[in-house]
């Protein structure tokens, strides 16, 4: 079975945690044996956020004596060295199989409604209102709320089309696992010409996964984060895991279009595209996500 596995930004930094390099290995040593049992079975294709890397490396270039370094060339920064890390990991855990890093790029529609409104967060939290706009106001950035907490957002454009599509599916087909499209790939846009041109933008990693997905013609698409699936009324007392439902259902819940929102329309296009199987999950879940026996399964018949 083809395996397509999404990991959520907070794999290497979760929450409130400090974006130090020894922090994220762990993290990511994690990941990888959560991982490997999966690779044992099936082809395996990771993706990973980078929402917290990105604009850690934004914020130190805001910082710095030299104008700031564009979002596009920030991202592909972060894919390179998430990358490194997972792929490193992976191989840690799985010394007999072949792991490569492919940096990608993703092509975006430079009209793209979300240019004017900004939604992807990215960097680290602001646990007041008043801490993130003076960040705010000092970087020129927008500010939005993240459940409680608050966070610089940009723009995130719609993926279209991935542009090493070839070169991922070679590897895969040699046996490799893939570590590709991360962060949601570098956003560009082609010219008329066929120029290729970055932009400044954050695609989001979830809809970038299922895209690649649904193109790849993958069997699942494992969507794993640090919560145990969807919940009805997210955070009030007495929410309850979601154990599988509909698209048609899913999509009725008001989620956070910043957090869950993204996992569940991943999931849902991925299953009315091709009929195929989605969780979402806890990262340490993985393989009973796979298996059926955890996370929230998004499908046209509801599990029992």
């Amino acid at each position: 079975m083809r395996v397509v596995a999404a990991l959520g930004g907070n794999a290497l930094i979760r929450r409130h945690e400090d974006g130090d390099v020894e922090t994220q290995r762990r993290n990511v040593e994690i990941a990888a044996a959560a991982l490997a049992p999966v690779a044992g079975e099936h082809e395996l294709i990771v993706t990973h956020g980078n929402g917290p890397q990105i604009g850690l490396l934004a914020m130190q270039s805001a910082n710095g004596s030299g104008p700031p370094v564009p979002l596009d060339i920030l991202g592909a920064e972060s894919e390179g060295l998430i990358g490194y890390m997972v792929a490193q990991g992976l191989e840690n855990v799985l010394p007999e199989r072949e792991v490569a890093t492919v940096l990608t790029q993703v092509v975006i529609d430079p009209d793209d409604p979300a240019f004017g409104r900004p939604t992807k967060p990215i960097g680290p939290v602001y646990l007041t209102r008043e801490a993130a706009f003076v960040m705010a106001k000092d970087h020129h950035w927008d500010i939005a709320a993240d459940g409680d907490v608050w966070r610089r957002v940009v723009a995130s454009p719609e993926p279209q089309r991935i542009v090493e599509l070839k070169t991922i599916e070679l590897g895969v087909e040699a046996g490799v696992i893939v570590v590709c499209v991360g962060g949601g790939g570098v956003p560009v846009v082609v010219d008329e010409a066929g120029r290729v041109s970055g932009v400044e933008a954050v695609i989001d990693k979830d809809l970038a996964a299922s895209l690649l997905a649904r193109q790849l013609g993958a069997d699942a698409l494992l969507l794993l984060t640090d919560v145990a699936g969807v919940e009805t009324d997210f955070g009030a007392p007495g929410s309850e895991v979601i154990s599988a439902a509909t698209p048609e259902q899913l999509r009725e819940l008001d989620l956070a279009a910043g957090s869950m929102g993204p996992k569940v329309e991943a999931a849902c296009r991925f299953v009315e595209a091709t009929g195929g199987r989605a969780v979402i999950a806890q990262l340490d879940a993985a393989g009973e996500a796979l298996a059926g026996n955890a996370g929230t399964a998004v499908g046209s018949v509801q599990r029992a």
